[in-house]
C-alpha cells in the first residue's frame, strides 16, 4: 500500500496509506469495462465497410481445440443480458470483503485463506452443475489448498526472520520485544471476511459457466458487461455509503477523503490505472478458460498465479531465499502444481483414487461416438462401392469356377 497523507513525518506511524475498498472495487469494475474497446473498435470497422464484420465468437476460432460441447447457440442479448449482474454481484461482494479481510490480516494469512476458493468451487459446481468429481479430483484440490497454506505459512516465517534481523542491527544486538503484532480478534474477523469472499467467488465463476454454456457469448463483451453492471452498483451504492454514519465509524468508507487521496498523489493514481488495465486482461482469459473448460478449472489457475508472482519477485530480487524456511514454499509450490496436474489429468493418480474402469471405459464410448468419423460403414450408399466391385453388385456370392481378380476381370478356373 502506499502512502498518501503525512509522508514527510519521520516517523511511519504517522504515515496514512490508501485504504479504500469502495474505490478499488470500482477501479477493478472500471478496468473490466475495458474489455469493451475492442469491441467498439471491432464494429466501428464494420461500419466502414460494404460487409459486416462480426466478433469472432469461442465456437467459430476455438472449436476443435475445446473439450466442452456447448448446449445450445442462441446468441445472449436482449434482455437476457442483465442475468451477467447476477456474477458482477458476486464479484462486488467478493472483491469488496477480500479488501476489507486484507485490512485486519496479514497478506500471509491471506493467501493461506484464498486457497479455499478451489474447493467451494468444486462443490458448487457438483450441487449447481451437475458436474461429476472422482475422487483423485477432490485429491487434488485439498492439495492445492494444502499448498497455498504451506506457502503463506512459510511467507510469515520469512517475514518474522527478517524483520527480527532488522531489528538486531538496528538495537546494536540487544534483542528487543516483538511489536506491532496483529490483535488475534482482528486477524479471525480478517479471515471470516475472506473466507465469506471465497464464497462469493465461487458463485461467481459457477454462475458465468452456467451462463457460457446456455447461451454463446464472447468472453469480452460478458467481462465488460460485468464491468459496467458492477459499476452502475457502486455508483448507486456510494451515496449511502457516504453518509456520515458509515464515514464516521470507518476510515475506509470516507469517500470524499478517498477520493482525494487518488487524485492528489500521482502514484496511486497511475497505480490505479495500471490495476484496471491488468484487470481486464485477467478477466477476461479467466472468463474464456470457463467458456472452454471449467469454472474448477479456472479456479486452479487463478491459484497457480501465486507461482507466477513468486518466480517474478525472485527475478527482480523482491523476494530473497532464506534456507530453510524456503523449502517450505518450494514444497507448497510443489503441491500447487502437482494438484493441478492431477486435477486435469496431466499425471496419474495414484491407483487406490482411480475410477473404476467400467466407468472410464463407457466415458470413452461416450466421447468415441461423439468424435466418431463423418463417413461410418453404415452410411455409405452404392456411389461409394470400391473400384474392384463395379459390376458385380448383382451378385450375392460368385459361381464356386470363378474369382475376382484385382482389375475385376472375370476368369474361369
Amino acid at each position: 500500500m502506499q502512502c498518501v497523507e503525512n509522508c514527510d513525518d519521520p516517523n511511519p506511524a504517522n504515515h496514512v496509506l490508501f485504504e479504500q475498498p469502495v474505490w478499488q472495487t470500482l477501479q477493478m469494475f472500471i478496468g473490466e469495462m475495458f474489455c469493451f474497446l475492442p469491441v467498439l473498435y471491432t464494429w466501428l470497422r464494420s461500419q466502414r465497410r460494404s460487409a459486416p464484420v462480426f466478433l469472432p465468437s469461442d465456437t467459430d476460432e476455438d472449436e476443435p481445440t475445446s473439450s466442452k460441447a456447448v448446449a445450445s447457440s442462441e446468441d445472449l442479448k436482449g434482455w437476457n443480458v442483465l442475468l451477467l449482474w447476477f456474477p458482477a454481484a458476486c464479484d462486488l461482494t467478493g472483491t469488496t470483503l477480500m479488501n476489507v479481510g486484507l485490512l485486519y490480516t496479514p497478506v500471509s494469512i491471506y493467501q493461506m485463506t484464498r486457497g479455499a476458493l478451489v474447493l467451494f468451487v468444486g462443490v458448487l459446481s457438483v450441487i449447481f452443475l451437475r458436474r461429476r468429481l472422482w475422487m483423485y479430483q477432490w485429491l487434488s484440490l485439498l492439495t492445492v489448498m494444502a499448498g497455498v497454506s504451506l506457502v503463506g505459512y512459510s511467507g510469515s516465517l520469512i517475514k518474522d526472520a527478517v524483520t527480527e534481523t532488522v531489528n538486531l542491527l538496528t538495537s546494536g544486538g540487544t534483542i528487543s520485544e516483538p511489536t506491532d503484532q496483529p490483535d488475534l480478534t482482528r486477524v479471525l474477523l480478517g479471515v471470516f471476511f475472506i473466507l465469506f469472499a471465497q464464497i462469493f467467488t465461487a458463485t461467481q465463476f459457477v454462475i458465468e459457466e452456467k451462463i457460457m454454456t446456455r447461451w454463446t457469448v464472447p468472453p469480452l463483451v460478458a467481462v465488460g458487461y460485468e464491468g459496467l453492471f458492477g459499476a452502475l452498483t457502486v455508483l448507486l451504492l456510494m451515496p449511502i455509503m457516504g453518509q456520515p454514519s458509515f464515514s464516521s465509524r470507518s476510515p475506509f468508507f470516507d469517500l470524499p477523503r478517498g477520493w482525494h487521496q487518488m487524485v492528489d498523489t500521482p502514484s496511486v493514481l497511475w497505480t490505479s490505472l495500471a490495476i484496471a488495465c491488468s484487470i481486464s486482461l485477467f478477466n477476461y482469459f479467466g472468463l474464456s478458460v470457463t467458456r472452454h473448460v471449467s469454472a474448477t478449472a479456472r479456479s486452479l489457475t487463478d491459484t497457480c498465479r501465486t507461482l507466477s508472482i513468486w518466480l517474478i519477485s525472485l527475478g527482480l530480487g523482491w523476494e530473497k531465499l532464506l534456507f530453510p524456511i524456503s523449502l517450505l514454499q518450494v514444497i507448497g509450490f510443489g503441491l500447487l502444481v502437482y494438484g493441478t496436474f492431477l486435477f486435469n489429468n496431466l499425471v496419474r493418480p495414484p491407483a487406490f483414487f482411480r475410477p473404476p474402469p467400467i466407468s472410464i471405459a463407457a466415458a470413452e464410448d461416450v466421447e468415441a461416438e461423439e468424435a466418431g468419423p463423418l463417413l461410418s460403414s453404415s452410411r455409405l450408399d452404392e456411389s461409394a462401392a470400391l473400384p474392384v466391385d463395379l459390376g458385380q453388385s448383382g451378385y450375392d456370392v460368385l459361381p464356386t469356377d470363378e474369382h475376382v481378380k484385382a482389375k475385376g476381370v472375370v476368369t474361369a478356373e
